[in-house]
């Protein structure tokens, strides 16, 4: 009970605070935690879903604008945007627009690509737009995975809030080992392409190598 007191003391004071903030960059594992606090009754899950609806959007709106002021010059000096550049660059010409609506369902890619939106000539009333509709679905899908995963603990345990510690616990594990297969599954997809490039690499350096 200690604990369950100390919980609901901290979320009522920060618990939207910290949301916002978890939700404005890659917050998904936050957002998933709170839809089960808000089961729980530690916060409200509309609130929940309203919270990380509006720190998704602000968040991609900010990146897209800093694109479009400042891209050209963050090409340069970050390396990791500039790797992801290309990559980015192809899914935009394969999808156009419809990429600025799923760029935070996207690994790796989810903060590169409104930045990149914002220099490749997209309108920003068309970014404003997409970009709040899919901050809308990216809140509600994920805060509602939280929820009907208390929800579906509630048909096994008689008292859930007395198991919520190893429920949060079994949860943020969940979560972990979802994010360490999807990782892993794209290493694989881009082996071709590091081979590729560690051959061009050897080629080049036999080429210096000869007189």
């Amino acid at each position: 009970m200690h604990f369950q007191q100390l919980l609901k003391d901290y979320l009522q004071f920060h618990g939207y605070w910290v949301l916002f903030a978890g939700t404005f960059l890659e917050g998904e594992a936050v957002l998933i935690i709170a839809g089960f606090l808000s089961f729980e009754g530690y916060l409200n899950v509309v609130g929940v879903i309203l919270t990380s609806w509006a720190g998704s959007f602000i968040g991609d709106q900010c990146y897209f604008y800093l694109g479009r002021l400042k891209g050209r010059s963050l090409l340069r000096r970050f390396h990791p945007i500039a790797r992801k550049y290309r990559e980015a660059l192809r899914l935009i010409e394969r999808y156009g627009s419809f990429v600025a609506f799923f760029s935070r369902y996207t690994y790796g890619l989810r903060i590169v690509l409104p930045i990149i939106l914002g220099f490749t000539g997209l309108a920003p009333r068309t970014f404003f737009r997409i970009n709040l509709l899919s901050a809308l679905s990216w809140a509600v899908v994920f805060s509602l995975t939280g929820y009907l995963f208390g929800k579906s603990a509630s048909l096994v345990l008689t008292d859930v809030g007395k198991y919520e510690q190893y429920l949060m616990l079994a949860l943020a594990g969940f979560i972990m080992i979802a994010w360490c297969f999807h990782a892993y599954h794209v290493f694989k997809l881009k082996r071709p392409a590091r081979q590729r490039l560690a051959r061009m690499r050897a080629r080049r350096k036999i080429r210096k190598g000869t007189p």
